[in-house]
């Protein structure tokens, strides 16, 4: 099978949404009158990012939901993507499995493949994604205000916790890794979530690499400090574990806290807002049928500061993922 066989065979479909997708040298977007573009990109490498023996349809998904999470922090609505694909060989069920992972997910938030490129080497992917926002209401990570309650979406520190078991770091019950291991192959974009979020929230950015580590981003953008609730940032993760608690007593507290404040690979909606709009924000999650938690509150004064449900200070160093720092 040739390089436009494959593309043919896998990944052409029809223009709906765009007005030029597959087929020529450039695709054409027109997003609607007074909207803006958003656009990202995200690359995924076997070995670094997902494990070789990975489901061929989880890491399609997984490859796209990464980039429909950044549309999702910054209140976008998905447009279209493009893909390039690095392989080391043109395998028909992987492609076959890959394909319907990643369009299954595109055709659930509408989002058009509309080109790329595929090559031979190393499994690599690597996709851009193009989303709409009306100008003036894309949330950013530079808004936040000192008093802003500080909000998290899901249960951060589930994927980490799967990654750990499978890598044998710990030992967790057959029944919540089977609970979990989703969390870390077939994550959830928040894009409801964000779209929601729209006008109320003063900040916003999604959770990759960790809680603590990505919320610096949002306090040095914004020029703020911020303190946080180690309990209440945590207790979503220890409730979804909650059945098999007693064949988890190895988990120590660090690990705990490690999972939940710098577990990343989350893609979950970490964002601030007015205290004044709570009662809104639990709306806005109601209506997108996702669960927020709020963990802490942005202040004046600059750096984080780490306290227990009782407001004590909590010592540690909760370091984020860095791709070129050394392993960990």
């Amino acid at each position: 099978m040739g390089e436009f066989d494959l593309i043919a065979r896998y990944f052409t479909r029809p223009a709906r949404r765009v007005a030029l997708g597959v087929g020529d040298d450039c695709a054409l977007l027109a997003p609607a009158p007074g909207m803006q573009l958003a656009v990202s990109s995200d690359m995924l490498i076997e070995g670094r990012h997902f494990f070789a023996d990975v489901d061929p349809e989880a890491l399609g998904h997984k490859a796209l939901a990464v980039n429909l999470s950044d549309l999702a922090a910054c209140g976008a609505r998905p447009l279209a993507f493009t893909l390039a694909l690095a392989l080391p060989a043109a395998d028909e069920r992987w492609l076959q499995g890959f394909a319907g992972g990643l369009l299954a997910l595109a055709d659930a938030h509408q989002c058009e493949l509309i080109g790329g490129d595929t090559t031979a080497g190393p499994l690599t992917i690597c996709i851009t994604i193009f989303g709409e926002v009306p100008a003036g209401d894309t949330l950013r990570r530079s808004g936040a205000q000192p008093g802003d309650d500080l909000w998290v979406s899901g249960a951060p520190g589930q994927a980490r916790l799967a990654l750990g078991a499978l890598r044998g770091e710990w030992q967790l019950p057959a029944g919540v890794l089977a609970q979990l291991r989703p969390r870390l192959e077939r994550p959830t974009p928040r894009v409801a979530l964000g779209l929601q979020l729209r006008g109320l929230a003063s900040s916003a950015l999604d959770v990759s690499d960790g809680l603590l580590g990505d919320l610096g981003h949002i306090l040095r953008a914004s020029g703020v400090g911020a303190c946080v609730d180690v309990d209440a940032a945590s207790a979503p993760l220890r409730v979804s574990t909650a059945p098999w608690s007693t064949q988890m007593s190895a988990l120590t507290q660090d690990d705990w806290l490690h999972c939940a404040l710098a577990g990343g690979d989350d893609y979950e909606l970490l964002f601030t807002a007015p205290p004044a709009r709570r009662a809104q924000v639990q709306a806005a999650a109601q209506r997108s049928a996702t669960a927020v938690t709020r963990i802490g509150a942005i202040t004046a004064e600059r750096g984080l500061r780490l306290v227990d449900g009782q407001g004590a200070p909590v010592a540690g160093r909760f370091a984020s993922f860095d791709h070129f720092a050394p392993a960990r």
